[in-house]
C-alpha cells in the first residue's frame, strides 16, 4: 500500500452549508413570524421524548423549499432539518393559520409603510367580458324563425 500524506488545513472548515446559508430567513422576518407560531405542548406520557427541532430551524427549511421549489426529500441532504420534521411542522402551521396571519401582518406592515389605496378594491367582480357571452341583439343561428 502506498502512504498518502495530507497537509494540515490552513483554515478551519466553515460550519455552514453553502447551499442553504443564503436561504435562511432574516432576523426581521423571524421576529414577525415567531409570535404567530402555536405554543408546543409536549404530549409524551413521561414528559420526555426526542428533543424537538427548533421552530427557527424548521422555518428555515420551509422557506428553503418555498424559495427553491425543491422536493421535500431534498431537505435530507441539507443541514436544515429532516423532510418529515419540516413537512409535519408545515402541516401543523397551515392548520393553525400561521401563514395566513403572516400574510395579514405583512399587508398591515406594508400599509403602514407605503399606504394601500383600499378605495378601488372590491370583494368580488369581473372586469372582462364573458367568454361565451356573444352579441345581445345579434342573429342567433341556432334558433329557427
Amino acid at each position: 500500500m502506498s502512504e498518502h500524506t495530507t497537509a494540515e488545513r490552513e483554515r478551519a472548515r466553515t460550519p455552514n452549508n453553502k447551499t442553504t446559508t443564503g436561504f435562511r430567513i432574516s432576523d426581521e422576518l423571524w421576529e414577525l413570524l415567531e409570535p404567530l407560531l402555536p405554543v408546543h405542548v409536549n404530549t409524551h406520557r413521561f414528559g420526555g421524548g426526542r428533543p424537538r427541532v427548533s421552530d427557527r430551524q424548521c422555518a428555515d427549511a420551509l422557506f428553503y423549499v418555498l424559495r427553491t421549489g425543491c422536493q421535500w426529500a431534498a431537505l435530507n441532504q441539507t443541514d436544515l432539518c429532516a423532510k418529515s420534521t419540516a413537512h409535519d411542522r408545515f402541516a401543523e402551521w397551515v392548520t393553525d393559520g400561521v401563514f395566513l396571519r403572516l400574510w395579514q401582518a405583512g399587508i398591515e406592515q406594508f400599509d403602514e409603510l407605503e399606504g394601500i389605496d383600499w378605495s378601488w378594491l372590491s370583494m368580488d367582480g369581473a372586469m372582462t367580458k364573458a367568454p361565451l357571452g356573444g352579441e345581445k341583439d345579434g342573429a342567433e343561428p341556432h334558433r329557427q324563425g
